[in-house]
């Protein structure tokens, strides 16, 4: 009944470079886009909310008549 011997210190070591690379793959993905690309959403999402605002109806002041 012998095991693989498994060394803790390499694992934890191996353990944190695997968490180090994905959190940098997120970041690649969130930080890493070019002045052009951020512009371009931001465009986007500017065009969007424009459309959305043009879209709401006008509601009437409330008006204190009522008592």
């Amino acid at each position: 009944m012998t095991g693989d011997v498994v060394n803790l210190r390499q694992f934890r070591k191996q353990k944190a470079r695997t968490e180090k690379d994905m959190t940098a793959d997120q970041n690649r993905i969130s930080f890493g886009r070019t002045k052009a690309e951020k512009q371009l959403t931001k465009t986007i999402n500017d065009k969007a909310s424009k459309a959305l605002d043009q879209g709401r109806r006008e509601t009437p002041a409330d008006t204190d008549d009522a008592e």
